[in-house]
């Protein structure tokens, strides 16, 4: 089953600029892609597009059987609950605790208060974050901040999880440690799609990777292949 289908995807954004080209590729359930790519090479732009922060200029974006040009008005916010978003600088509210943080998703869908406690300290002890509910985001270390993120993009069980370049200010170990955490997710019933620009670190993952370049799929590599580097 296909969770997201890019058919023939471009962005011009106003000032001329042609983000992305004729992009095709599907993510089915259950996966986990890299994509990869010089800096403005589209990625973020990509990402954008899934979760409706802009729209296409041509062709069509697919999540499940759902034309996504189609979705408007409240139903943008429906879209949204399917698919969690982990941000690079983690956009925590600095004056709620962690267990605010994460619960917030949860709130706004109006579910109820027993349900929101249950799911919260669930997937904060899955992340290692259980004794820490009560801080604020100010006392946590940059790889806690970092799951904080992850908790509350993944607290609703989105279909899909999307992040842009979730490691960029992480050390090594500590982005090792984040990226398994994605590895575990499509058990789960989340598929994963991940931008980021390092390199090395994408091909020790052996998972598909999509490579951008000026704006167009350059390569669709299976994580075979990437074995054999």
């Amino acid at each position: 089953m296909t969770v997201l289908r890019f058919d023939n995807v471009s962005k011009r954004y106003s000032d001329g600029h042609e983000a992305l080209t004729d992009v095709s590729f599907d993510v089915a359930a259950g996966e986990m892609v890299f994509i990869t790519g010089h800096s403005g090479a589209g990625k973020s732009t990509l990402l954008k597009l899934i979760h409706l922060s802009e729209r296409p200029s041509r062709g069509a974006v697919l999540f499940g059987d759902r034309n996504l040009m189609k979705v408007r008005g409240r139903r943008v916010a429906l879209h949204r609950r399917d698919v969690g978003v982990v941000y690079q600088n983690h956009q925590l509210l600095m004056d709620r605790s962690i267990f605010e943080n994460v619960a917030l998703p949860l709130i706004l869908r109006g579910m109820r208060r027993g349900e929101i406690r249950k799911r919260v300290r669930s997937v904060l002890d899955k992340l290692g974050l259980g004794t820490r509910e009560r801080a604020l985001p100010s006392q946590l270390s940059a790889g806690e901040q970092q799951r904080v993120g992850i908790a509350r993009a993944i607290v609703g069980e989105p279909r899909l999880l999307v992040a842009d370049e979730p490691t960029g200010n992480l050390d090594p170990s500590l982005s090792a440690e984040i990226l398994a955490l994605f590895a575990a997710l499509p058990e789960r019933g989340t598929s994963v799609l991940i931008a980021s620009h390092d390199l090395a670190l994408v091909k020790r993952m052996k998972k598909r990777v999509l490579v951008l370049n000026q704006g167009r799929l350059a390569d669709d590599i299976a994580p075979e292949d990437l074995a054999d580097e």
